[in-house]
């Protein structure tokens, strides 16, 4: 099911893949504690959750106007939350929940060739006591799995992840890896919340590890998929533009 911030479904009728948010526009001040943004809207400072863990580098400006939603959840300490910002290059989407709200239509309407052999889709799939992959989707006993990450840092023209160390996404690629090798398909699809990058590389500088696991995943056959959406102040459109990788 989607959130509560999404007013209208991914799926649209005329076959895009689009989420549209019902928006109100602010100037970011800060970010805090990771998870806390002020933002000043309607002559005052109000406090905004910010669901993202990562660092936001390459995202976060002095001054920058933000859009953020609103939730009608009484039981919410933060009924505000930042969704999207805007760079000097373009917005960018920061909301790590919209891959999976996203993804989850896309994989189910084989929004690229190579998932449309797949029937059946489960999310959250649970690989054993210690790991959830995002999707395993499947045409009887055969069976492709995917992790999603997703991608808000810019290097030039590239868009890069991881932008903080992950040890948990090192730990993702080794299971994909293994995945492989028992036979199975396994992918890991990088959801780039912006548009104005033309590839992708892992971030060496920031997490050298993750950099050699994407490497020796790509040469064992673990499918790489950096996937670009086009972001504006109020809607983020999945494309079926996929990112030459940049190693």
């Amino acid at each position: 099911m989607l959130k509560k911030h999404l007013t209208k479904e991914v799926l649209q009728k005329d076959g895009t893949m689009k989420l549209e948010l019902k928006m109100k526009k602010g100037l970011l001040k800060k970010r805090y504690k990771r998870f806390f943004a002020d933002i000043f809207y309607e002559n005052q400072l109000v406090t905004a959750h910010v669901p993202n863990t990562g660092s936001l580098k390459s995202c976060l400006f002095a001054d920058q106007d933000c859009y953020f939603t609103e939730s009608d959840d009484p039981n919410r300490k933060l009924k505000y939350t930042l969704e999207i910002v805007s760079t000097p290059t373009g917005f960018v989407g920061v909301n790590t929940r919209t891959p999976n709200d996203m993804m989850k239509d896309a994989v189910k309407t084989g929004w690229l060739d190579h998932w449309k052999e797949f029937p059946e889709v489960k999310a959250e799939f649970k690989l054993n006591a210690e790991t959830r992959l995002d999707f395993r989707i499947s045409k009887g006993d055969k069976h492709h799995f995917i992790e999603v990450k997703n991608v808000t840092l810019k290097d030039g023209s590239s868009a890069q992840f991881p932008d903080a160390e992950t040890t948990r996404g090192q730990k993702h690629l080794k299971e994909l890896m293994q995945l492989k090798e028992q036979g199975h398909g396994a992918e890991i699809v990088f959801f780039i919340q912006r548009n104005d990058v033309d590839s992708f590389k892992p971030a060496k500088d920031i997490d050298p590890e993750y950099a050699r696991l994407l490497k020796q995943a790509d040469e064992v056959g673990v499918k790489i998929t950096p996937i670009v959406c086009d972001v504006t102040s109020a809607s983020i459109s999945l494309t079926n533009k996929v990112l030459p990788v940049q190693w």
